[in-house]
């Protein structure tokens, strides 16, 4: 992990600094992600360990975790996703503000992992969107930082008029969502 400064794109000079309003909110939202967890089983424990000291989440500007979906921007969900627990999932996100994402973290939460059962959801892509996938059974810490990190670019170099285009309506729609 490197800790290059972002320069951003425009016109310098002595004492000032001009861009676009898109470069500059994409790098205040890169660096200012609130996560809401929604873990359920091991891959929950790997996020713990994350958020220690060995790891420290909070260097990449996601220290302030948030339980409350209004005021969360990215739901990284962990672990087995039970159907019954589909629906919930599904609320949870709807009541997060836009703009938001989602993190798919481990193989229960992508795929369903090694629980090919009818009670288990195969991937969390059928109920909602998601924006990283973290392959992993449990994912190791620097691979949920490696997600945190892909989110992160995505955000950055996210158009702020993306959540209003037509594309990003059809795809909500393909969820039943407006």
């Amino acid at each position: 992990m490197s800790t290059e400064v972002v320069k951003l794109e425009g016109y310098e000079g002595p004492g000032f600094m001009a861009t676009s309003l898109d470069k500059a909110i994409g790098l205040a939202r890169k660096n200012s992600l609130w996560p809401l967890p929604f873990a359920t089983s091991c891959c929950g424990i790997e996020f713990m360990a994350t958020m220690a000291s060995t790891y420290d989440l909070g260097r990449f500007g996601s220290e302030r975790l948030s339980f409350s979906p209004r005021q969360a921007d990215l739901l990284m969900v962990m672990g087995t996703i039970a159907k019954k627990m589909g629906p919930v999932l599904r609320q949870v996100y709807e009541q997060m503000a836009e703009p938001k994402w989602v993190i798919a973290v481990g193989a229960c939460a992508s795929t369903g992992g090694i629980f090919d059962t009818y009670s288990v959801l195969q991937g969390i892509d059928r109920i909602i969107p998601v924006d990283v996938y973290v392959p992993g059974c449990p994912p190791r810490p620097e691979q949920i930082l490696d997600g945190v990190l892909k989110i992160q670019d995505l955000v950055h170099n996210e158009s702020l008029r993306r959540r209003n285009s037509a594309e990003y309506r059809e795809m909500l729609a393909s969820y039943g969502m407006e």
